[in-house]
């Protein structure tokens, strides 16, 4: 949800995130946000602070009310440091100023979603790989995988996204939450995981490089230990 009173803002940014794969509902007021939230809570609330009707502050406050768990993300030209103490106390969960960049706000949004779902996802199962995101633990048949963080949340990702390819940007963007930064800590990464999780590194069968394009997790691959 979009609570946005700049036309052209809010159709511009409702047209990137919904060419990102968003389904995204916008709305020019305090008020028409407010009648909206007493139905269905959105994934995500983007609001701006300096709203007609009732203030972004006001409308942040009473969808914190109606739930702890709603993502809340303030979108706003009050830009000093005390301006965004202020709306965090009110209950947003992140802070973007304008001017901004549209990817910026979709990394945003993406990983405010991504560590809500984590921690609210219940365990589940993807061809040998058990995940508990709770207690974010892996298993591979009966063994448990000893992951470090950020292996953990490599491995978390990749098994979201069984059996397509992944890019090495892709990956930085949506498991780093970096939008620029250096492919080889990725391949860092894909290597030392393939140790823990391969039979044969070097010949692996679960995580397989795509060359130029980036890497395959098949969860399902046969083992041959």
């Amino acid at each position: 949800m979009i609570v946005e009173d700049d036309h052209t803002l809010r159709t511009v940014v409702g047209d990137f995130l919904r060419a990102g794969g968003f389904r995204v509902a916008q709305f020019p007021d305090g008020l028409s946000a407010r009648d909206a939230l007493r139905g269905e809570l959105p994934d995500v609330l983007v609001l701006d602070r300096m709203l007609p009707g009732v203030s972004g502050d006001e409308l942040c406050r009473q969808a914190r009310a109606a739930s702890d768990q709603l993502p809340i993300i303030m979108l706003t030209a009050l830009d000093a440091v005390e301006d965004r103490i202020d709306g965090l106390e009110h209950g947003a969960d992140d802070y973007v100023t304008k001017p901004f960049a549209l990817r910026e706000l979709q990394l945003r949004i993406s990983a405010t979603l991504r560590r809500t779902r984590a921690a609210e996802a219940a365990p589940y199962t993807v061809g040998r790989f058990r995940v508990e995101p709770g207690r974010r633990r892996v298993w591979l048949g009966e063994r448990e995988i000893a992951l470090t963080a950020r292996e953990y949340e490599l491995l978390f990702y990749l098994t979201q996204h069984p059996d397509r390819v992944v890019s090495r940007d892709e990956i930085l963007r949506e498991v780093w939450g970096w939008s620029f930064g250096d492919p080889a800590t990725v391949t860092v990464h894909v290597r030392r995981l393939r140790e823990k999780i391969e039979c044969d590194p070097g010949l692996p069968q679960f995580l397989l490089t795509e060359w130029g394009a980036g890497y395959r997790f098949t969860p399902a691959a046969e083992s041959t230990c």
